[in-house]
């Protein structure tokens, strides 16, 4: 898994299953955000599966669906609530990890 440290509570990585949450709680993650809005892609796995398997693993997840052309306003202020409201760390995910720095980067810029 390529998980990329943003800082002691934020990383990135690319698309991830329902099998990588087992390495994502291995490496102590508390809570997981998606920013790969569903069915983008024919064999992408969906959201459901990935939150299904780390709910099992006592790891909290939200689906912030950010869409290849970037974070709309709403998008931004649900990760600036997610990051105030989970448990750290928290890993975000999307197709390559870059729009979930993008939109970790605009949550928390001031209003």
């Amino acid at each position: 898994m390529d998980i990329r440290k943003i800082n002691d509570d934020y990383s990135v990585s690319p698309q991830i299953d329902a099998e990588d949450v087992d390495i994502v709680s291995l490496h102590g993650f508390r809570s997981i955000v998606c920013h790969r809005p569903d069915h983008e892609q024919p064999e992408q796995p969906e959201f459901a599966a990935i939150a299904a398997r780390a709910r099992e693993l006592g790891i909290e997840v939200r689906h912030i669906p950010v869409a290849p052309s970037g974070p709309t306003v709403e998008a931004v202020s649900s990760m600036a609530e997610a990051l105030a409201e989970l448990p750290g760390p928290v890993l975000g995910y999307c197709r390559s990890g870059a729009r979930s720095t993008k939109i970790f980067e605009q949550a928390l810029l001031p209003l």
